[in-house]
C-alpha cells in the first residue's frame, strides 16, 4: 500500500534546493519509504526519533541517504495514511532535526 505523500512547504523549498543529481535519487527513496514508512521494528524503512539535541521529535521518523549526506524527517498520519514530509536537509551540525523541532512547533505536528 502506498501512502499518501505530502510535503510541507518548507520541505519543497528544502527540496529544491538540494542538486538535481541528488534531488533524483531523493526523490526515488522518498517514494520508495511512501510504499512502508513504518520503522524498521514493524517491517518499514522508517526510524523512530525521540529527544535530539532538545528536540522532542517523539512521533517522527527519519531516513538517510548516506551517500548523499541528507537526512528525511517525516511523520505518519495513520488514520489518514499519509506520510508528511517536514525536513530534507544535509546532515550536517544535526540541522534537520532543529528544523523539525521548529517545523513541528509551527505546524503542531
Amino acid at each position: 500500500m502506498n501512502w499518501e505523500l505530502e510535503y510541507l512547504p518548507e520541505a519543497l523549498a528544502d527540496l529544491e534546493s538540494i542538486d538535481n543529481s541528488i534531488r533524483k535519487p531523493v526523490l526515488k527513496g522518498i517514494q520508495k519509504v511512501r510504499k512502508n514508512p513504518l520503522s524498521k521494528k514493524e517491517g518499514g524503512y522508517g526510524t523512530p526519533l525521540g529527544n535530539r539535541d532538545g528536540n522532542n521529535l517523539t512521533g517522527l521518523f527519519k531516513i538517510k541517504f548516506l551517500k548523499y549526506g541528507i537526512r528525511v524527517v517525516y511523520k505518519l498520519e495513520q488514520a489518514d495514511g499519509v506520510m508528511k514530509v517536514i525536513v530534507i536537509s544535509a546532515r550536517a551540525e544535526n540541522y534537520a532535526y532543529n528544523e523539525a523541532g521548529i517545523r513541528r512547533k509551527k505546524y503542531t505536528l
